[in-house]
């Protein structure tokens, strides 16, 4: 009788960890479905690249703005009816951007739609983790990793089927959103209580608890989010066609989607601190060999590599949260994530750019390689003390 009810309780586990890596799969194809989208229908209207830049960086602004106010969101209102009153709320707002159409009024409500779907990413990454055994959290933190860059990924191959043209793209993406929200339901009642009173712990007072997990983060979100932004650019100063970049970033990109489950797995057997310390050294390799790559076949393994590896580093980290905190100190540390990702993401790719400027292209490797160096120094450091 108690070996049936182990296997019921544990199949309604992983139950409830298909529903919520299912709404946040969901959620991904919303999200990289609406990036592209916008910035179309922008540079249709003849809006300058600088202002559908600054359009689309309110969405992460809105990240940075909402991080902080999470915990104390699941709190008073639960964390549940939180999720899917944000999932409600991002399909309004969508609706909204849809209806008006209009450069200035874009701003506000891309600020608002980062607001409202950030809680939304944050409860369900946080459930995920809670709901994983910790045997199995390397690997289940990879799978979740994996389907989330398939989701963006796959969001602006939904605009090859429905276009760009009128509402049908912005449906798609309103009813993701309706789904996102219907999944979430449907697995509700058997989400753990990751909102529960006690000690109460900010976002910016987790900071001092888990530093280096938090500038892993901001190192893993400034190297995807510059190299994206930048390697367009950099291969222009070699003389590489646009369709070859473009293969080599959805190349680097395939990397991310297709090894974070091994890493995951390589996780379980060492440790998520030390295969993330691997991941960032390879990624400081990669810094190093890229300018001595970039014209020869090598690169496309290289590159390949790259991707997974400066991914794998926010997987990591991600697994080691979920190893060393609970309950609503994990609520607080993962909406610094966000934060800490958000903060990455909008100051590197500038910071990349100017160093362009000034040294010419290698200015890129060489901002993301000391930045990266960083990282490998202060885990060295970190090790050295535990």
């Amino acid at each position: 009788m108690a070996a049936a009810d182990s296997k019921t309780g544990e199949g309604m586990q992983w139950a409830a960890i298909t529903g919520v890596i299912a709404t946040v799969s969901v959620f991904a194809i919303a999200q990289g479905l609406s990036y592209p989208l916008l910035s179309f229908i922008l540079q249709r209207q003849g809006v300058s690249p600088a202002m559908i830049g600054l359009s689309a960086a309110m969405t992460p602004i809105g990240f940075i703005v909402s991080s902080p106010l999470i915990p104390g969101l699941a709190r008073r209102f639960g964390a549940g009816r939180t999720a899917l009153t944000c999932a409600a709320l991002s399909a309004v707002v969508l609706a909204l951007i849809g209806w008006t159409q209009n450069v200035y009024l874009w701003f506000p409500l891309r600020f608002l739609i980062g607001v409202v779907t950030n809680p939304l990413y944050v409860l369900s990454e946080i459930w995920v983790i809670a709901l994983a055994p910790p045997a199995r959290r390397g690997r289940i933190m990879g799978v979740y990793s994996t389907i989330i860059s398939a989701g963006f990924a796959a969001g602006p191959l939904c605009l090859l089927a429905v276009g760009t043209q009128g509402w049908p793209p912005f449906l798609v993406g309103i009813c993701a959103f309706v789904l996102c929200g219907m999944c979430l339901a449907s697995v509700l009642p058997r989400l753990p209580k990751v909102d529960e009173a006690g000690h109460r712990v900010s976002v910016l007072g987790f900071v001092p608890m888990a530093w280096l997990l938090l500038l892993a983060v901001i190192v893993a979100a400034g190297f995807e989010q510059g190299a994206l932004a930048l390697l367009p650019v950099y291969g222009n100063h070699y003389g590489i066609a646009e369709a070859r970049m473009s293969a080599l970033l959805s190349m680097m990109i395939a990397g991310n989607i297709a090894m974070q489950v091994p890493l995951g797995l390589l996780a379980e057997r060492l440790t998520a601190r030390l295969v993330r310390l691997a991941c960032v050294s390879l990624t400081v390799l990669g810094c190093v060999l890229l300018p001595l790559l970039i014209e020869t076949p090598l690169i496309w393994p290289m590159i390949f590599v790259w991707g997974a590896v400066s991914y794998g580093i926010y997987t990591m980290s991600i697994i080691e949260l979920g190893e060393r905190f609970t309950g609503s100190t994990l609520v607080a540390g993962n909406a610094a994530f966000s934060l800490m990702w958000g903060v990455g993401g909008i100051a590197v790719p500038p910071l990349a750019g100017s160093a362009m400027d000034i040294l010419g292209a290698r200015g890129l490797p060489i901002t993301l390689c000391l930045m990266c160096l960083a990282l490998t120094v202060a885990s060295l450091a970190g090790r050295a003390k535990a």
